[in-house]
Formats: C-alpha cells, structure tokens, sequence
C-alpha cells in the first residue's frame, strides 16, 4: 500500500503547484519562494483545471493577488500571520466568503456578494490564508455527487467520463490537481469524505462544532465544516486554522479545541474496529477486496483488529428523515413556481421531507440521540475505527447513481459516511487503492479512520501513520 500511486492528477501541474503548505512555508521563510509567484502559478492552473474538470465557480485573480502580496510584505518583514501565511487555499460555493457572490449550485439564489465572510473563512483569513477561487457543489449540497443546473458537471480528474463525488466535488478536483493546497468542504452526509476517496486525496469531517459555521445549515447539526488536501499534515494544519470559537454559532461547545498538532502514532498500540458492511449491505466487490488486503496490512504492522457492526438496524432511515427534513426547510423560502429551475432530485427529496409529521420527525431525532449514545460508548473502548470510504467506485459523471444498481437515492451507496453525520464523531479519509481499469485508467479508493469525538488529533495522527505505511501498492 503506497500513496504514490496517486500522483497521476497531479503530474501534469507545474512543479510549484505540487508542493504542499509546510513545504511552501519552509521556502518563504528561506526567501526562495514568494506568495505571490506561486499564487500566479496556482491561478494559471487553475484556469486549466477548470476547462478540463469544472472545479471552479470563481478564480478570483485579482483578490488572490492582492492576498498574495500582503503575504509576501508580512514575510519580507519576518512576520509571517502563521503556518499556512500564503498558502493557496479554496472556499466551497456553500461557505460566506465577503464580497464575493455565493450561489449555493443554484440559480435560485441571490447575486449579491457576502456582506461577511463565513467564521472558517475569517479564520484562515486572519491566519494569511490566499483566496483563489471558489469551488463547485450541487445545488444546496444536497447530494452526494458534483452536477447542476447553474454550473454543469465537475469531472473525476482520474477519469473525466466519471463523477468527483460530492457534494464538496470542486474542492477535491482542485486539491487532486494542485489548484490550491487547502480547500474548505462542508459534509452533511459525506459532502467531504466521498470526493476525498473518488479523487484519491485526504479530507477531514471534524468533530461537530470545532470547526464553527454560520449562517446556520437548513440541514441542522448533521452538517459539518472541514479541511481537504492532498496530506494529512495539511489537512491538520488547515484545521487548526480554521477552528476555534465563534459566538456566531450556537451550537458549538463551549470549549473549542484549536490546536491539532500530529503525534507519532505507533500502530502496533492501536486498537481498530473493523466496519466492513454498510447499511443497506450494498458493497462493491473490488471495494472490500481493497479494505481486506489493507486490513491484513495493519495488522501484519501489529495494529489489533476486532470487527464491529453499527448499533442501530435502520440507520439509513433515522438519516434519510434528517435529511428529507432539512431539505424541506431549505426549500421552504423558495416559490414553487421556480422549481423547474432546481434539481428535481432535491425538490423531490425535500417534498418527501415536507410530508413527514412533527411526532415522526422528534421520534426519529430521539432514535439519533440513542445511536449517538451507542457510538460514543463503542469508540470509547477503541482508538479508532477503520471502513471503506465509499461502498462504491467513482461512476458515470452526471447521475446520482451508479447506472444499472437498482439505487434510487444516493444515500443507499453512502451508508459508510451519513451515520457519522448523525453521530457526530470525527472522521478522515485517506486513499488506501486503486482499482485499474482496462483502459488502464485507475479509480481511486479510499479508508475512512473515526475517532471518538473530540478525537481529532487522535484520528489524523493515525491517519497520517498509516499514509506513511511503506508498503506495495494495492491494485484491485
């Protein structure tokens, strides 16, 4: 198992868009290297990422500069804002980012720019962080796949004819293809997660509240804020700068953590649960032949494995009515006579949630809290637990399901990614595989660690471990 079968996206960049945040930092500080000509580097490339894939609903040159060059002043003078001061970074087109228009993946939404930026995009901005541009969702983030109306498909860099995934699609193209180090995702239901895994980089849904959000998701606390790039450094860099306390947000904790400094994490001390059927059963067979293969890895590395099982039989609905419910809301506000604007999939979805009863919707809010309860007590006798990412390879771009499946719905392929939405608990994604296609295209396939929550730092310690895991490729 070696992630350097996953440089194929990226071989085409040019040399200073390969180049991670630490890796970046460390040449600003010596002066051989400045922000504003890797910035350049970064937006001519993106350029050429968005013609091939469609990651981008904006490459804000101008602003990107002008970050670009305050960035390179503070450097000059020796007084850098932090680790990611400079650094290229991406804002999905879900996220407030001020004066810049946010359209949600839709064309039902207002034109106007954002009088604020969101509390992540404040964050990284007060950190140094450089704006290039924002980044493709399907309209609301409603699914799990990057296509709309408003913006047309984004495309899988590994395989054009298939999907990126979603709903932070755009995020892991440019982040798959050196259009930027750092990308903010949003993950409702695997938004960050399943593109992480079909693009073949490292995304991160955080603990609920540690990274804060605001305005509020129609889709309640299921909906997380997290960091996606290319190394689990980064994306633990990332996180540390773009957490913390907003008293925007309501439903944080009190107490935030905001530092998530990486430890040596030695596998052979570690105790793994292994989650290896996801609700609904659905598991492609090259999936779980690549999950097995990387089991018996870890374990020849000393890690402890037991199996484990989710402790609630219908997961797949306490979800679905979340879902459907939130649907319902963030429709509500909008006229039913622009419906045949938006995607008839979220429409149809959201008016499956409108039908739902209050008793319905408390008593399945009331089965959340049990599950949720059952997790914490299960991770607390474990250090982490490992699954697939994603029960299904990447598939054809432009359809919510895999073609000839019998799904109907997205969440029916998406069951190793929503229960942790549900339950709060942190979760990353890190590439483990890939299958070769005859073609000889290869599709990437990703691990997801889960922590208890809180675990953050715990989790990308032992993600990073096993990203560092000297071991052969695994080709399925």
């Amino acid at each position: 198992m070696s992630f350097k079968t996953f440089q194929v996206p990226l071989s085409s960049a040019p040399e200073l868009c390969k180049l991670g945040a630490a890796e970046l930092i460390a040449q600003f500080r010596s002066g051989a290297l400045s922000p504003v000509e890797v910035t350049q580097s970064v937006l001519q490339h993106a350029q050429e990422v968005q013609a091939r894939f469609n990651a981008f609903t904006l490459i804000d040159h101008q602003g990107a500069l002008d970050l670009a060059k305050a960035s390179e002043k503070r450097w000059g003078q020796g007084a850098p804002l932090s680790p990611i001061d400079g650094v290229p970074t991406t804002i999905k087109d879900l996220i407030w980012f001020k004066d810049r228009t946010i359209r949600y993946g839709s064309l039902t939404s207002a034109s106007e720019p954002c009088a604020d930026d969101a509390p992540c995009v404040r964050n990284l901005r007060a950190n140094g962080a450089v704006f290039v541009g924002v980044t493709t969702s399907p309209e609301m983030g409603w699914k799990a796949v990057t296509d709309s109306k408003a913006f047309g498909i984004t495309r899988n860099p590994w395989h054009p004819e298939m999907t990126a995934g979603g709903s932070s699609g755009g995020a892991a193209v440019a982040a798959a293809t050196g259009a930027g180090v750092l990308h903010v995702g949003t993950d409702g239901g695997g938004s960050i997660r399943i593109p992480a895994s079909f693009c073949g980089i490292v995304g991160h849904k955080p603990t609920f509240g540690v990274v804060p959000a605001y305005p509020s998701s129609a889709f309640g606390t299921v909906a997380h804020v997290g960091p996606m790039a290319r190394k689990v450094e980064d994306v633990a860099t990332m996180l540390s700068a773009m957490s913390g306390r907003d008293l925007r947000d309501w439903t944080q904790a009190y107490q935030t953590v905001g530092d998530f400094q990486l430890k040596d994490a030695q596998l052979a001390k570690v105790r793994i649960g292994f989650w290896s059927t996801p609700p609904g059963g659905h598991l492609d067979p090259d999936v779980s032949l690549a999950m097995n293969l990387a089991i018996d890895r870890l374990r020849s590395a000393g890690a402890s494995i037991e199996p484990i099982s989710l402790p609630e039989e219908d997961v797949h609905a306490v979800f679905q009515a979340h879902w459907f419910a939130g649907a319902a809301n963030r429709l509500s506000p909008i006229a039913s006579a622009h419906y045949s604007d938006m995607d008839e999939g979220l429409v149809h979805v959201s008016q499956s949630g409108a039908r739902m009863s209050a008793p319905e919707l408390v008593a399945y809010q009331v089965r959340r809290a049990n599950f949720g309860a059952a997790m914490d007590r299960m991770l607390s006798q474990l250090d982490v637990v490992i699954s697939p990412a994603v029960a299904v390879l990447p598939f054809q771009a432009g359809l919510e399901v895999p073609s000839g499946s019998g799904l109907e719905r997205w969440t029916q392929w998406a069951g190793f990614s929503y229960p942790l939405n549900l339950s709060q608990q942190p979760a990353c994604v890190i590439p483990c595989a890939s299958k070769r296609l005859d073609s000889g295209s290869l599709l990437p396939i990703g691990l997801q660690i889960i922590g208890a929550r809180g675990a953050d730092a715990q989790v990308l310690s032992i993600a990073r471990a096993i990203e560092r895991m000297d071991l052969e490729h695994i080709f399925v």
